[in-house]
């Protein structure tokens, strides 16, 4: 009877021990990581219901904990795609940048290649603000029609070349314009001439340009004129008192 109970009683202590480290596991260690593979899915399911914000946060969080894995070259590029889709054009033109340079022989390079373009280009506000953006665009998509001439891409990025020009013509308009408006002349005509030389892909802008420009300097020259005269009269005019 005794080892019976006796039999009981270790049956009942190793129960015990056995659930007590499995409780002790359960409370005190961390829980198990996500998998790569699981953290890509769900910022994919993120990416199909937009919701952006969280996409961003499980690419990163995919590339920062496994630099290594096979989906991670697919989350970097889909990092960017998440912020351009959100319409966080500053950090998708640097995250496609950093994947080229990354990649730089990887097959979606054609798409980088646009992409960094488009992020710049939508990154462009307005006419009065800096044009920075504009011309690297347009030379981000020149390097796509020189480097891959057969790309599904090009015909889009050829479109987009001329919107960044006329964008860029219309900026110089706007100062040249700013000039003429302040009646400092020379500048507006110096800068109408600059257009009307360098936009001639832009005819219609360079036309303006040209016409503008005639008549600014007609203007200039009639202020420089009549400050010559101004400076003769006043040179007379002190002669004369330096006499009496």
């Amino acid at each position: 009877m005794y080892k019976k109970f006796f039999r009981c009683l270790v049956l009942v202590m190793t129960f015990l021990a056995v659930a007590g480290c499995g409780i002790i596991d359960m409370v005190y260690l961390p829980p198990a990581e996500d998998t790569a593979q699981e953290i890509f899915e769900a910022a994919n399911d993120a990416m199909s219901e937009k919701n952006y914000v969280r996409a961003v946060e499980l690419y990163t969080k995919l590339r920062d904990t496994y630099p290594f894995s096979p989906y991670t070259i697919d989350a970097e590029l889909s990092l960017a795609d998440a912020y351009y889709l959100d319409e966080d054009y500053k950090l998708a033109a640097e995250s496609y940048k950093d994947f080229e340079s990354l990649h730089p022989r990887h097959q979606t390079i054609p798409y980088v290649l646009y992409q960094i373009g488009m992020s710049l280009l939508s990154e462009f506000r307005s006419i009065d603000r800096t044009a920075t953006e504009l011309q690297e665009a347009y030379d981000c998509f020149k390097r796509l029609r020189q480097t891959f001439p057969d790309s599904q891409y090009v015909k889009s990025a050829e479109e987009h070349m001329l919107e960044c020009r006329t964008l860029m013509a219309e900026h110089e308009i706007f100062i040249a314009d700013v000039f003429w408006h302040m009646k400092k002349y020379g500048p507006a005509w110096r800068r109408y001439t600059y257009i009307s030389e360098n936009f001639t892909d832009i005819p219609e802008v360079a036309g303006h340009a040209m016409e503008k420009g005639k008549a600014a300097y007609y203007l200039y020259k009639e202020d420089e004129g009549e400050e010559i005269r101004e400076k003769r009269q006043g040179a007379w005019s002190e002669w004369f008192k330096n006499l009496l």
